[in-house]
């Protein structure tokens, strides 16, 4: 009898200490996050986020899917920068794959535009809205500057929350645009 005594002890501090072994990382974890006011200095997004998100009054076609707004620029309503822009943001949708069916790519332009031919012939499926409408006029000033050369992203309940530059890494569009397609269930 005194035999098995002293063998159950040892074999209850051994499993007590697995027990603790792995549920101190995790309440560390919950201590870390909850507990404290440290959090990661990093983040994930690679565009500017737009706090607070921007609700554009009667969005209209821009609801329902992910869209890359593109604002044209320059005296003909869409010179070579905002071209730039408009391939950027074509490829960008191209390389969604199965995703792209949610997003929606969307040119503003300026007076003067634009060159239509160039439009289908490049950029097939581009939502085309005119500056002069009321409802476009409305969200304009919603669109923080600078407009030239920068993709923002509305969401599909019509909200503006982001705002690329196309000079930076044209990864970042895409990996940030697949995150919120992956993890969204609208639009």
């Amino acid at each position: 009898m005194t035999s098995s005594k002293s063998t159950a002890g040892p074999g209850r501090r051994q499993i007590l200490l697995l027990l603790l072994l792995f549920a101190a990382p995790l309440a560390l974890a919950f201590w870390l996050y909850y507990g404290s006011s440290w959090r990661p200095l990093t983040h994930t997004n690679h565009g500017t986020l737009i706090e607070p998100a921007r609700p554009l009054s009667q969005p209209g076609v821009l609801a329902g899917k992910w869209s890359l707004v593109v604002i044209g620029s320059g005296e003909q309503g869409c010179d070579a920068a905002c071209r730039e822009t408009l391939i950027y943001a074509r490829q960008t949708w191209l390389s969604l794959g199965k995703l792209a069916s949610r997003a929606q790519r969307v040119l503003i332009p300026g007076e003067g535009c634009c060159d239509d031919a160039y439009l289908q012939h490049e950029h097939q499926g581009l939502v085309l809205l005119r500056a002069t409408t009321p409802d476009t006029q409305a969200w304009l000033p919603a669109f923080p500057a600078p407009l030239e050369r920068s993709i923002f992203i509305v969401d599909p309940l019509g909200n503006l929350m982001m705002r690329y530059d196309v000079r930076a890494d044209p990864k970042g569009l895409r990996e940030d645009l697949k995150k919120l397609l992956d993890l969204s269930h609208i639009g």
